[in-house]
């Protein structure tokens, strides 16, 4: 069975001295969607972005802006970067003390809603306020920063997860976010993700692609596929290949540009 895959990269993990360029660039390669990463040095351990920054990507691209606050009282600002221009609004369970309301309160505002759960936070909460939401984010890293290791922990509330949407509100999505890159999302797609946010993996294609070419972890016919050639591909920037490679070693097929990536013949290996 063929299943789709989406792929949001972060622009937490992008150049922002660039930050426009690069999100076109993303657009152009074939990205569903921009996640946009939202922190307020209390809910988590670093500071991001506010609205103002969304008006300025709501400008150069037409693709879905999802804006993940990652913040305490997420109900004070929802309007704000609704106005900004993002498409869905995800709110963390944690920081949510009315969670329903807050829910309630996106959806006046006619955007997408989501709820976020965090690694030690078990699939059980999701009960009370799936059927309310239009995609449920399962963190995969504890959230804060980029670059973090995957928590291989997380696969099996990915799969109680799935199951629950399954038998509730199939439509719902279910994305992932933390530590996805290639050797990784084939692991998530398995338990039941349908969109990986990719920061790194996207953003920082050029040195990924570099590593993974040096240790070997993508096959030849991988290489055929996309069409690059040693000396080429690691002059690229944000291009197609890097959701390629995502894509094809989840072993699924996913429309990307009229672009069918089929199952690769070879298994990556960490």
């Amino acid at each position: 069975m063929s299943i789709t895959v989406k792929v949001a990269p972060s622009i937490l993990a992008a150049d922002f001295a660039r930050l426009g360029e690069q999100v076109v660039e993303a657009d152009k390669a074939g990205a569903d969607r921009i996640h946009v990463d939202v922190m307020d040095g209390v809910f988590v351990p670093n500071i991001s972005i506010g609205p103002l920054v969304v008006k300025s990507l709501r400008r150069v691209t037409r693709l879905p802006l999802e804006t993940h606050l990652m913040i305490e009282q997420p109900e004070r600002y929802l309007k704000a970067f609704a106005d900004a221009g993002s498409d869905s609004l995800l709110v963390h369970w944690e920081g949510a003390i009315h969670l329903h309301r807050t829910i309630q309160q996106i959806k006046a505002l006619g955007k997408g809603a989501g709820v976020v759960i965090n690694p030690a936070t078990p699939a059980s909460v999701l009960e009370e306020i799936l059927l309310d939401v239009d995609l449920v984010l399962v963190m995969t890293v504890n959230p804060g920063f980029g670059g973090q290791e995957f928590i291989h922990g997380t696969l099996d509330k990915i799969r109680k997860v799935r199951q629950m949407i399954d038998r509730v509100k199939p439509e719902c999505e279910l994305e992932v976010d933390g530590g996805i890159e290639p050797h990784t999302a084939p692991a998530a797609v398995e338990a039941g993700a349908r969109v990986l946010v990719a920061g790194s993996a996207v953003f920082m294609a050029k040195e990924a692609l570099s590593k993974l070419y040096s240790n070997y972890l993508f096959s030849n016919s991988l290489t055929d596929l996309v069409g690059f050639n040693t000396p080429s591909f690691c002059n690229m920037q944000i291009d197609k290949i890097a959701f390629t490679i995502v894509r094809c070693l989840t072993s699924f097929s996913s429309p990307m540009n009229n672009f069918e990536t089929p199952a690769p013949t070879a298994a990556a290996t960490d």
